[in-house]
């Protein structure tokens, strides 16, 4: 209930941090305050004594001068909740700002909750499918659980998180709510219009407090956008899939208020309480016996520095970890997931099945054998290797080529069509690359491809150019790793057949491409 007789008066103004005396009532911790006729929004942090009390501003605070009068709203700050939120776009506020009018079948409820009693949550485990290959076989998603998607600048985590929402939405039956904490307005711009375009938008919730944002509006975007996921499940009894994007700027947010509040900072100038508030929000994400709340968060990583405190806190909530590797984004295997830094917790044979668990074990064994080949490749050559580990080089190669994905999202830019992926079908891919049954194929059938019976489709368009030159199929059979630069050979070798010259040149080049 609103209380407009408990007025105070601005003391000092040092950034986002303003400084408040009250003379009647001090306002409790996480009160909402606001001044200049509610233009500028503050939230109580700290009671300095028995008539201050310290803020964070929610807004700008450009205006704002000592004396300035300030009014106790009465209440901590809250979020609208309830059929009226579905479709629509808010800021923390829980104002709509997709230009439309705000919406009227909405209840008000405080952002500050408990996470859910012990007693009532829920501890069955369930896959959820992506779609995508990589994810689904090696590091599949718990239905309720959390999953986070580690990478530094600019290694496809929204672009995977982008595909993810678009593979999922329209098989999810319950509430999907997007939370942009940080990040670029252009990207919460396109997603509204994608979602639009999807006609998924209809059981989708937006909420955004992005890089333009003071510091006390992203540390707490997270809550509001919880609090709504929070209503779903516990109100209406519905599964939600909350989506963030980028958790990290939370924890910098908090960073950024507690320097102003002037804590004493600890390792690598983090909060000293950034566990707590990390916790205050990943455990309110949560299954209880009247619904699910799946999280799927991006997290950047600072200097691709996986021992950073934020990464560290953050793997310490979740369920599955996928994290994005640099090398493989620069070697062009997208999705550029690094499979053997990954992990999930629902990889096991009880949860997966024995055959999912037993080709997922093999995967990774080929791909760690091949990661300690990759040194004496370096130094001494393809050749130099035994027959077997030739063997396990060309089915590593063929499995990173075949775990590539061309996405929905990123149609426009590459000209390939995305393709979803069966769990059955990706299966039953990687199975038969390690049984060598595409052995002889090159590997360059094998990239950006779906299902796997698509490799052959792929292989026979490149096959008129190859039959001009018999050589080139026992060179591919002796020599592994080359074989995807076969159908080059092929092709521009036949021109010159008569003159022998131009054979050693292609040798220099295949040795060249064995030395690098």
């Amino acid at each position: 209930m609103k209380n407009t007789t408990n007025l105070g008066a601005v003391t000092s103004v040092r950034g986002s941090v303003v400084d408040i005396r009250f003379d009647e009532h001090l306002p409790p911790i996480y009160s909402l305050l606001h001044a200049r006729d509610g233009a500028i929004a503050i939230e109580v942090l700290a009671q300095l004594d028995a008539h201050r009390v310290r803020g964070i501003a929610l807004t700008a605070t450009q205006g704002l001068v000592r004396g300035s009068s300030v009014e106790d709203t009465g209440g901590p700050l809250k979020a609208p909740v309830g059929k009226g939120t579905l479709s629509r776009m808010f800021d923390v506020f829980g104002n709509a700002i997709d230009r439309q009018p705000a919406p009227t079948d909405v209840q008000w409820r405080t952002v500050h909750r408990a996470p859910p009693a012990l007693a009532r949550r829920s501890t069955k485990s369930e896959i959820f499918e992506t779609g995508i290959k990589a994810i689904d076989v090696l590091v599949p998603l718990e239905r309720g659980g959390k999953a986070g998607l580690f990478g530094g600048a600019g290694v496809g985590k929204t672009v995977l998180l982008t595909e993810m929402i678009h593979n999922m939405i329209e098989h999810q039956k319950g509430v999907s709510i997007f939370c942009g904490i940080g990040e670029r307005c252009r990207e919460g711009e396109e997603l509204y219009r994608d979602m639009k375009a999807a006609g998924v938008l209809p059981n989708m919730v937006m909420v955004f407090g992005q890089m333009n944002e003071p510091p006390g509006s992203r540390f707490r975007v997270g809550h509001a956008a919880l609090t709504m996921a929070e209503y779903f499940r516990d109100d209406e009894h519905r599964d939600v899939l909350l989506l963030i994007d980028n958790i990290f700027r939370f924890i910098q947010a908090g960073m950024e208020v507690s320097g102003l509040m002037g804590q004493m900072p600890s390792r690598l100038g983090y909060q000293p309480t950034m566990g707590t508030e990390l916790s205050g929000l990943e455990e309110r994400i949560a299954n209880t016996d009247t619904g699910a709340i799946t999280s799927i968060q991006a997290v950047y990583v600072p200097a691709d520095d996986l021992t950073d405190p934020a990464a560290v806190h953050t793997f310490s909530h979740l369920s599955t970890s996928i994290v994005l590797s640099r090398k493989r984004a620069s070697e062009g295997l997208y999705p550029a997931i690094d499979l053997l830094q990954s992990s999930s917790k629902m990889a096991t044979p009880g949860i997966v099945g024995e055959r999912h668990y037993v080709l997922a074990q093999e995967i990774r064994r080929t791909l760690a054998q091949y990661q300690d080949l990759k040194d004496i490749i370096a130094m001494l050559g393809l050749e130099q290797l035994a027959p077997e580990d030739r063997s396990v080089v060309a089915r590593a190669r063929r499995l990173e080529r075949f775990l590539t994905q061309p996405f929905f999202a990123t149609e426009q830019f590459s000209g390939i069509k995305g393709k979803l992926v069966s769990l059955k079908d990706s299966l039953d891919g990687c199975e038969r690359i390690l049984r060598d049954e595409f052995k002889d194929y090159p590997e360059s059938a094998l990239y950006m491809i779906g299902a796997i019976d698509e490799a052959k489709g792929k292989a026979k368009t490149g096959k008129p150019a190859a039959k001009t030159d018999p050589d080139s199929k026992a060179e591919a059979k002796g020599d592994p790793k080359p074989a995807a630069d076969s159908k080059p050979k092929a092709q521009s070798e036949p021109q010159p057949k008569p003159e022998p010259k131009p054979k050693p040149e292609v040798e220099h080049a295949a040795a060249d491409a064995h030395e690098s």
